[in-house]
């Protein structure tokens, strides 16, 4: 291993911790505002950089290149309609979330509905976090990083499963400290350092990948190669039988991506800490206009990969780390692998920020000490925070094998996705649906989807209907008889959305227009590449 990579790699990442330290290291930490909310203060480039680097972790960057290597520019469609999901965030949810004054999305529910359908959702999103999301972050980065470093080579150790514990512990570890002692402005602002340096290494990847496509003959040489050995790979509209077919873009791919922008605490946090909505909103929006190039460095590469090394028979998932350690230089392979270190922590630490303020503020304080002080509930997150790392720690390596880590991670998050989007839908769009309502779609949503996953013979359904067609019917299902109950037995009084006045809810003038431009850029990139 050359010393260069490994010398770039420390810089860098020691660089990153000792910033961050110096812009937040006066913060106030002792006040639950302070520590999950980031004392209310960010402006649009931390909101912008945050949700961009909360997003791009290695379950994106390994899984989604990692399925672009097997399928194509199809699955670009998880980062392309995201944009449509973060207009409907900047332009319909913002506003009604800053106006609660909420700190967590199951606070939300408490407002609207109950203190019950506040604890329902704050466990499920718990159990989802560390199940599902905390330990494949973990995994993939895991995966990641030996392919980038060549952790074999390195260390001298030849077993892949030790390899494997040793690099999520370590990680694990180091992402708690920085969420569980820093809150979440040391969050955001180490995001937004790390998310300059993504995007600059994510297309640094792509200018040496299409130079080792075209063996030296340039960029857009390269990019031709591409496009004549390849085109069945550069088509946007996924057939019947793809990962993601076109026809799911506008059912289930939709609505996961809907949730994931716009309910899912561990993303839209740091737009609850927005100084003004007009800040929240062109912090959105800017992460938007960021988004339309993610197929760029998270699909390309992909893509490239396959047409250098399908032959040699690398799994999926493995091919976006062989690509950076055979086309980088060795001081560049040192700076990306330290960019995408930053990027595990980013997603990891916000998850568990996230996860310990759900916790903290809504099972600590408001079922097992109604009495706490701010300095009980900060201190209750940091201890639940390591309980959470712990659990993902030792789910992380247990996933090795799985055949489509984005398409794994994507099927389990519509457990919990949908029956949540339908509530946070239905409670904000109607006045009169019970809290009995929002507390069976809760639980029967979730139940639903996993018997169809998990139980005999309803496994098979899967066989007949498309995965992303199925639960988007689910959510159908839940939304349908949300609204029943609103007919049948409605609230004895209709539910009055009250601003508490916490933040400036002046909007920004250029939002409408700037999502607008948004959709059109959508659609032009569809047109552009469908075969």
């Amino acid at each position: 291993m050359h010393a260069l990579t490994i010398v770039s790699f420390l810089f860098f990442t020691g660089l990153v911790a000792l910033i961050t330290w110096w812009i937040t290291h006066r913060d106030d930490h002792s006040t639950s505002k302070g520590f999950f909310l980031a004392g209310r203060s960010l402006t649009f480039p931390v909101i912008a950089g945050s949700l961009l680097m909360t997003n791009l972790s290695t379950e994106q960057m390994v899984g989604l290149n990692g399925a672009a290597f097997s399928e194509g520019l199809s699955v670009m469609a998880w980062e392309v309609v995201a944009v449509v999901a973060l207009v409907a965030l900047a332009l319909f949810f913002l506003p009604r979330f800053l106006r609660s004054g909420i700190t967590t999305i199951p606070e939300l529910l408490r407002i609207r509905f109950d203190d019950t359908t506040q604890l329902i959702c704050n466990f499920i999103f718990l159990v989802a976090y560390a199940v599902i999301l905390l330990p494949i972050i973990l995994y993939s980065g895991a995966v990641g990083l030996s392919g980038m470093l060549d952790l074999q080579g390195l260390t001298g150790v030849q077993s892949d499963t030790f390899l494997l514990w040793a690099t999520v512990w370590i990680v694990g570890i180091i992402g708690a400290v920085y969420a569980l002692f820093g809150g979440l402005r040391t969050v955001a602002v180490s995001d937004t350092l790390n998310g300059v340096g993504l995007l600059i290494g994510g297309f640094v990847i792509v200018y040496f990948g299409l130079q080792a496509v075209s063996d030296g003959g340039g960029v857009l040489a390269g990019w031709e190669t591409l496009k004549q050995s390849n085109p069945d790979k550069l088509n946007s509209i996924g057939g019947p039988e793809a990962q993601v077919p076109f026809a799911t873009l506008f059912t289930g791919v939709f609505l996961i991506n809907l949730f994931y922008w716009t309910t899912n605490q561990q993303i839209i946090q740091r737009t609850f800490a927005a100084k003004t909505l007009a800040e929240g909103q062109k912090g959105v929006l800017l992460t938007g206009l960021f988004k339309l190039l993610g197929p760029l460095y998270l699909v390309l590469p992909g893509i490239i990969a396959y047409h250098l090394y399908a032959n040699e028979g690398i799994r999926a998932d493995q091919a976006y780390g062989h690509l950076v350690f055979n086309v980088l230089p060795p001081y560049l392979t040192g700076f990306f692998a330290a960019v995408m270190v930053g990027a595990i922590l980013s997603s990891f630490n916000s998850a568990l920020n996230s996860t310990t303020t759900m916790f903290s503020l809504g099972i600590y304080k408001g079922l097992i000490n109604k009495q706490a002080s701010d300095q009980q509930v900060v201190n209750s997150s940091k201890i639940f925070g390591w309980i959470m790392a712990v659990a993902a720690m030792t789910i992380a390596p247990l996933l090795a094998g799985q055949e489509s880590l984005f398409g794994y991670l994507q099927k389990m998050n519509a457990m919990y996705f949908i029956p949540i989007l339908a509530v946070v839908l239905v409670g904000l769009l109607t006045k009169r649906v019970p809290a009995v309502a929002a507390k069976i779609a809760l639980v029967g949503g979730c139940l639903i989807i996993a018997v169809v996953y998990f139980v005999p013979p309803f496994t098979g359904l899967l066989n007949v209907v498309n995965n992303y067609h199925f639960v988007a019917g689910v959510f159908v299902l839940l939304i349908a008889m949300m609204l029943l109950f609103g007919k049948l037995s409605p609230r004895p009084t209709a539910w009055i959305h009250e601003d508490t006045g916490q933040v400036d809810l002046t909007p920004w003038k250029g939002a409408i227009p700037a999502g607008i431009v948004l959709l059109i850029l959508v659609v032009a990139i569809y047109v552009a590449f469908a075969g």
